[in-house]
């Protein structure tokens, strides 16, 4: 069949399209004499149709209106058919002119008929078009069988996704409308296609039976995109997106380049405004240590220090092979920047000693650090030994040396901590707050809670369940945590880094907590899989030191608002520079020992508010109270 066969010969689109043209001619004399053409004009034909015909053949030929694929037509094709035809139109007005005041002749064409002609041209050639278009769709994907989209957006973005639609030739796809966040531009059309009101997706995914949303604006916010999404996934509707425009530039876009959501872009949050210019102040021409430099925090620090005019960045880290990837990531930058991998352990104290000696550092950036608290529950002599010794090492080697900013990355579990991790970063802290009271170098902590994306992160441990056929493992039923990007979080650290003075605890507004159980079920959807029928989520129990809800300040705290709505100060009485400094002596003589037993005992003693849970330190607690 025509419609359903391969592309028609351009040969044959050409032939057809002049005569389209030739009967346009013909149908334009009619109308202007009223049904009644003179014979003069008639027996003009024999002049004026290859006349016609030449000049038409010509602009089609230097246009080629005749090149575009018939079943694909679209608003651009019809743009380019009234171009072309009214440049011949043109032409044709242009022999007029010359054969009436230079050939002193009379005009060939009546100029009116040239004009109607013209209206006529267009008209039939992009109507006919259309109707092909349209037959071949019905043809080939039938209405009742089509998969019904709405797409998210009006912008440029958003027509190319609905022409990628159109030409698909693999499934068969109905455009039932745009959505946007403007009211305004609501009961308009786009296209010829309705534009609603976000609000309406619920009613129209009803009314249409719609199968995919597909989300084609980058300036929609967060949380509307949030929003849509959730309805999407309560009415079992895919949820894809348009890959931004610079991933494509090179090629047309189509229906196979949109991209599955994924659960981060749900939990992700408005773009952070930056205090550049301070940022820039205090970066310029400064060498910058980074340690944890091939960790998730550490890395995305690293890159984002790289925007920035700095003399160059020592990388730190023990883990080797991450420690090359960064290499590897950095050495491929457009815009070069002087950097040195570092392989060390920052407990070495004549390692780290020798460091700050030969590269002499204006600011650390202390993103070292044991975090998984299962593990540092059952291993308390590497949770002390890391991450409150290593960090008095790093803060007694930065007062040595001189170092301008020492800014520590700390945790939500610091606050009223129930396990070995959490109270280890509390004694950091603590530590590092007692230095600014007795050195010239600003001790600066910074405290959030989990990261997006960050290794053995409970998403990640999700996504390889769900690509395993389940089950999904939640530990409690009610578990709540706080999530933030790991490009976000790092923004916030340097923004923090900018404005302390020393002392400071920086707590960053991690929005709104986030139920675990809801966050397995979306992901499970967004899988495309039915929560519970095709994947099951089997509760375990809380592990080791894990509560169930996790706390940014102490409820002792006071916060105090800074000049960036997203990060605050926590008020916090600061420990006696002596006294802590005992306590760390306590832990350097308790690791001689390794017992852990004894390790856990002082440092409970150091941070009081530590209460084990679901923990065999819990026996402790009685036994440090008593004392």
């Amino acid at each position: 069949m025509i419609f359903t066969s391969k592309n028609s010969p351009r040969w044959l689109v050409f032939i057809l399209d002049l005569f389209i043209c030739t009967g346009s001619l013909l149908a334009a004399y009619v109308l202007r004499f009223n049904f009644n053409i003179p014979p003069g004009e008639i027996e003009n034909f024999k002049i004026v149709i290859p006349l016609y015909i030449a000049v038409r053949s010509v602009a089609f030929l230097v246009g080629r209106s005749y090149m575009g694929i018939v079943r694909h037509t679209s608003v651009r094709d019809s743009f380019r058919i009234l171009v072309v035809n009214s440049a011949g139109s043109a032409f044709l007005f242009f022999i007029n002119f010359l054969s009436l005041y230079v050939f002193q002749q009379g005009y060939v064409i009546p100029n009116s008929i040239i004009l109607i002609d013209l209206i006529i041209t267009v008209y039939l050639m992009s109507s006919l078009r259309l109707l092909v278009k349209f037959l071949y769709s019905e043809l080939t994907h039938p209405e009742r069988y089509a998969k019904k989209v709405l797409i998210m957006g009006t912008s440029e973005q958003a027509i190319l996704a609905k022409r990628a639609f159109d030409i698909d030739t693999e499934d068969s796809y109905r455009i039932s409308g745009f959505i946007e966040t403007d009211r305004g531009k609501s009961g308009k059309k786009l296209e010829g296609i309705n534009i609603y009101y976000y609000t309406e997706v619920a009613h129209l995914i009803d009314k249409y039976n719609v199968s995919l949303f597909v989300i084609a604006s980058e300036r929609i916010s967060s949380g509307i995109k949030n929003q849509m999404v959730q309805v999407c996934l309560d009415n079992g509707v895919n949820v894809k997106t348009v890959p931004s425009i610079r991933s494509w530039l090179d090629y047309d876009l189509q229906t196979k380049h949109l991209k599955n959501i994924h659960i981060e872009d749900l939990l992700e949050r408005n773009p952070i405004n930056l205090s550049n210019g301070k940022l820039k102040k205090q970066l310029h021409n400064r060498t910058v240590m980074v340690t944890g430099a091939a960790g998730s925090i550490g890395s995305e620090i690293v890159r984002q220090l790289c925007k920035y005019n700095i003399h160059r960045i020592m990388l730190v880290d023990q883990a080797e092979t991450p420690l090359y990837n960064m290499e590897l990531e950095l050495s491929q930058r457009e815009e070069p920047v002087e950097y040195h991998n570092i392989l060390a352990d920052i407990t070495d104290v004549a390692r780290m000693e020798n460091i700050f000696a030969d590269y002499k550092p204006d600011i650390v950036y202390h993103a070292a650090a044991y975090k998984h608290v299962p593990v540092m529950e059952d291993n308390p002599q590497e949770a002390i030994r890391n991450n409150v010794i290593g960090t008095k090492i790093l803060a007694d080697l930065a007062v040595k040396h001189q170092v301008e900013t020492f800014i520590m990355i700390s945790s939500d579990k610091a606050v009223n901590p129930t396990n070995v991790m959490g109270a280890t970063k509390r004694a950091a802290e603590m530590y590092t707050q007692s230095l600014s009271n007795t050195s010239k170098t600003s001790f600066i902590t910074t405290r959030f809670g989990n990261v997006l994306g960050s290794n053995g992160s409970v998403i990640s441990l999700f996504k390889e369940q769900i690509d395993k056929g389940g089950p999904i493992t939640v530990t409690h039923p009610d578990i709540n945590r706080y999530f933030m990007t790991i490009p976000e979080a790092c923004q916030l650290v340097l923004e923090a880094a900018s404005m302390g003075k020393g002392g400071e605890i920086f707590v960053f507004d991690m929005g709104k907590s986030v139920k675990i159980v809801n966050l397995a079920r979306n992901m499970i959807k967004l899988s495309g899989y039915e929560p519970d029928r095709d994947i099951e989520i089997k509760f375990i129990g809380l592990r080791p030191g894990e509560k169930i809800f996790e706390e940014l300040i102490y409820s002792t705290e006071n916060n105090v608002p800074t000049y960036h709505p997203k990060i605050l100060i926590a008020q916090v009485n600061q420990v006696d520079s002596d006294w802590i400094t005992n306590r760390m002596n306590k832990f350097l003589q308790a690791l001689k020992q390794e017992d852990a037993l004894e390790l856990v005992t002082q440092l409970k003693k150091t941070v009081p508010e530590f209460k084990s849970n679901n923990s065999l330190y819990e026996k402790l607690d009685k036994k440090v109270s008593a004392v």
